[in-house]
Order: C-alpha cells, then sequence, then structure tokens
C-alpha cells in the first residue's frame, strides 16, 4: 500500500468541539493531520505500507502484527463506540484530543488510535536529519547526542506503560516528556500540552516478545530506524 492510501486509511472525525488553543491545527504541515480522512463510517485501521518484516533487526514481525491488529485495531474500534455514544461525528481527532474535557473511553482509546497512527507513520523507513533540523535539536538541547540521550532516558524510566515525546510547547519549543497510559501532549490535562512530532510506545506489547524485559535496549534500537523527515515535517 503506498503512503497516500495509508495515511487516507487513518482517520478523523469531525464536529463540534471546542477549538484548539494551542497551536493552530490549520497551520500545521502535518501528513497526520493534513492527509487522514474521517468518513461517516468511523475512524478506520490504517494498514502499514511497509509491512510487518520492515525492520527483523529491530522488531519482530510478530510483534508487529499483534500490535497492529490486535491493540490498534482494538483502540480504532472502541474509539468508534465511543464516539457514537457521545454524538461525536465529523472532528479531526486531534481537535478531539485537544478539548477542554475528555471521558475515559475518549482519553483512552482517541489517545491510543492517535499515538500508534503517528507511531507507524514516523517508522518509515528512511530520512536521516536535515542540517536545519539538527541545527533545532542542537539548539535545544545542546547536541544531538545529548538529546537522544534525553530521550532515550525519557523513554526508559516512564514507570510502568506509556510514551515519549518529542513535541513543541506553545511558544514552538522542542522539548522532552513522557506520558503514562495513552495520554499525549495534545492533552489539556497533560502538563507537558503542545504539538507531538515524535511518539515512542514503551508498552510491553511494543516490545516484549523480542527484547522481553530490556526496554533500553529495545529504546535504543527505535531510535535507529526514525524518519527524521517525518518528524521535521509535523513542526508548525
Amino acid at each position: 500500500m503506498n503512503r497516500k492510501k495509508f495515511l487516507k486509511q487513518s482517520a478523523m472525525l469531525t464536529v463540534g468541539l471546542a477549538a484548539v488553543p494551542s497551536i493552530a491545527l490549520s497551520k500545521r504541515n502535518n501528513p497526520l493531520k493534513n492527509n487522514i480522512y474521517f468518513s461517516s463510517a468511523g475512524f478506520s485501521l490504517p494498514e502499514i505500507p511497509y509491512g510487518y518484516s520492515a525492520f527483523p533487526n529491530v522488531i519482530d514481525s510478530k510483534t508487529m502484527e499483534i500490535h497492529h491488529q490486535k491493540h490498534h485495531n482494538g483502540y480504532t474500534k472502541k474509539l468508534n463506540k465511543a464516539c457514537a455514544k457521545e454524538n461525536i461525528k465529523t472532528q479531526h481527532i486531534e481537535e478531539i484530543l485537544s478539548a477542554k474535557s475528555l471521558s475515559s473511553s475518549i482519553q483512552n482509546n482517541g489517545g491510543g488510535y492517535y499515538n500508534h497512527c503517528l507511531y507507524w507513520d514516523i517508522l518509515t523507513p528512511g530520512g536521516s536529519m536535515s542540517k536545519e533540523f539538527e541545527q533545532k535539536i542542537t539548539s535545544s538541547f545542546g547536541s544531538k547526542e545529548s538529546f537522544l540521550n534525553e530521550l532515550a532516558q525519557a523513554a526508559k524510566t516512564r514507570f510502568g506503560s506509556g510514551w515519549a515525546w518529542l513535541y513543541q510547547d506553545h511558544d514552538k519549543n522542542l522539548k522532552i516528556c513522557s506520558t503514562p497510559n495513552q495520554d499525549n501532549p495534545l492533552m489539556r490535562h497533560v502538563k507537558t500540552n503542545g504539538n507531538p512530532i515524535l511518539g515512542i510506545d514503551v508498552w510491553e506489547h511494543a516490545y516484549y516478545l523480542k527484547y522481553q524485559n530490556k526496554r533500553g535496549e529495545y529504546i535504543q534500537n527505535i531510535l535507529k530506524i526514525i524518519n527524521w523527515e517525518k518528524v521535521e515535517s509535523r513542526m508548525v
């Protein structure tokens, strides 16, 4: 499946929740935002354009398949049920998650849906850091090495299940944080609020078959297959 079809299938719901106050969605140069569509049938599970066997030295194909077909698919189905129950019909997923208040069902399943869409997209093979992006990283974190170490540490030390993020705050500064469960920086109750541009899944289902309890090893390897061009494209 080509990238355009992948992004089209990944979804958005659209309709009357509160406008996002922090970083205007209409201004984002964000492939996830600009190309994911939502139909009246609801959110759909995006296919992975590079397949389950693209990274055998980093993520085994069985983990990829279970992660996508069971976990991400589960969040997708439960999100659609929650939206139907709450009469949410046509709003972009980012707008839904940026609302003033979220039910636990939308928070958990909407977060799980969005977070995984982002995760699959930035793992696309290829894409090195541009000089401009590396300069921004250096300006924000001191060096590329310091940035990677800080991001890895945020992922490694997230207690229990959750995510590590590279995001832009309200002033468009690059920051690193981690969140529990399926929370992300779009959500207003998250103190590190802003525009997520990179997410690392540290739920055990993302790595346990291959790495067991060696989360640090998984993190070091996952950082080797990040498509930095896509990460940069999500910046505003």
